[in-house]
């Protein structure tokens, strides 16, 4: 593309030092679409306008206000729209540099064979920039001698390829085809907007993690396993250790949120792992975690229940229960804190994430009945975790699928505690700023 390139730098509005350049971001219809909202948010901070040309396919997996939420611009997606400024030829025309991320199989072939069939594959034949693309598919469909063979005829016209990468895929599969990070294909078109004679507006260089001043918020977080007592020696309890609500305080803490944590009965060497940048309160039962986080929700941006809460109690006996005899406990459901907490919202613009530990059944598979609890709590995020006794809990690789409250997926994050962590606190984060923009 280097004569595209000298071509567009003799346009009038071509390359130039003196204002910011343009960027458009298109996004297929893959599972990997929200990480693009990340990409967005990047190229932004660095100063870029960001204008995202979304497909059909991929506004199942993020809606559009979200879209215009992060890049302060409209969002069209068909040829017809906005026909009065010929949108279809001057959003492509008038780009600096063109990065789909996610590109799918389907979008690629179109874009080899010269098809423009929706406002992305149109804004793209008529681009004279540079264009990136950031695969993402199943290892079957990138391998497919098609998809290999649209790859190098792009590639001989001068498309920039970012990815695929090899790594864990949606569902259990692990291959090549998943897509690389946002930061890797922000660093990318970077080096490509300062190779075109732009630089960012920020002279300090770019913290991976770190979330602009204008987007930090405060963030309350529970972790841990609540423990309702039945006489003075005994409790109900469960298997939680914390160890992921630690790591979600951490990657807040990180991120430069301002992170407290309502720790119900965690083990002192996972609260030996906790950033000392977090505010912590020790909480022992339900009943007293649900009034921590009542207090906190009336002052936070965003609340995040990521503890295990018992579901109930029992009558607590001021005395040991002696052996002998047949004992009946009567369990008292403890407060819904989760559901209190979305059905009667503390404050206006608030971010409220939940978990679903599931281990499904012989009907239903654990992500089915995830589901099912987020359209009964109504929270905006809900991160379903598999559990069992040989998974979920402890310092043990996990896997969370991030739906929200309709049951569409927002997510799909597989490795370490600490990586799964950092995973959903960058889906937290960009949901932060779409509240806050609206």
């Amino acid at each position: 593309m280097v004569s595209a390139l000298s071509q567009r730098a003799s346009q009038p509005g071509g390359l130039s030092h003196a204002r910011r350049p343009r960027v458009l971001v298109g996004v297929t219809g893959g599972i990997a679409a929200y990480k693009s909202a990340i990409l967005v948010r990047r190229l932004a901070e660095w100063g870029a306008e960001v204008t995202v040309v979304p497909t059909h396919a991929a506004l199942d997996m993020v809606g559009k206000t979200t879209w215009e939420a992060l890049s302060g611009r409209p969002v069209y997606v068909d040829v017809a729209e906005g026909t009065h400024e010929v949108v279809h030829v001057r959003t492509g025309q008038q780009a600096d540099l063109v990065v789909v991320a996610p590109v799918t199989a389907n979008t690629m072939a179109k874009i080899a064979n010269g098809m423009a069939d929706n406002l992305l594959t149109a804004s793209v034949l008529v681009a004279t920039c540079p264009i990136m693309l950031a695969p993402a598919m199943h290892t079957e469909m990138w391998l497919n001698a098609a998809t290999q063979a649209n790859a190098a005829i792009l590639r001989e016209r001068g498309f920039i390829f970012v990815g695929p990468e090899s790594g864990r895929l949606t569902g259990p599969d692990s291959g090549p085809g998943r897509m690389s990070e946002p930061e890797d294909i922000a660093a990318a078109a970077f080096e490509q907007l300062e190779e075109l004679g732009f630089s960012s507006v920020h002279a300090e260089a770019f913290d991976k993690h770190a979330v602009p001043t204008h987007h930090k918020a405060s963030i309350a977080i529970s972790a841990g396993g609540t423990r309702e007592a039945i006489d003075p020696v005994r409790y109900i309890a469960n298997r939680s250790t914390g160890r992921m609500g630690i790591e979600l305080a951490n990657a807040a803490a990180r991120a430069g949120h301002s992170v407290r944590l309502a720790a119900a009965n965690i083990e002192r060497d996972v609260m030996d792992l906790l950033d000392p940048r977090v505010d912590v309160t020790p909480v022992v039962s339900a009943q007293q975690l649900a009034e921590v986080m009542d207090g906190w929700a009336h002052e936070v941006d965003c609340v995040i229940m990521a503890a295990a809460v018992a579901d109930y109690r029992v009558e607590f006996s001021d005395v040991k229960i002696k052996r002998g005899g047949n004992h009946t406990l009567e369990l008292i459901p403890n407060p819904d804190i989760l559901a209190d907490l979305t059905h009667h919202r503390r404050r206006d613009n608030q971010l409220i994430v939940g978990f679903a530990a599931e281990t499904g059944d012989d009907s239903t598979d654990f992500i089915t009945l995830g589901k099912e609890k987020a359209a009964r709590k109504k929270a905006d995020l809900i991160a379903i975790n598999q559990v069992g006794a040989v998974a979920g809990f402890g310092d043990v690789d996990t896997r969370l699928v991030v739906v929200d409250e309709q049951g569409s997926a927002r997510g799909d994050f597989t490795g370490s505690k600490k990586d799964v962590a950092q995973a959903l606190m960058e889906l937290v984060s960009t949901e932060l700023a779409v509240v806050r923009e609206r």
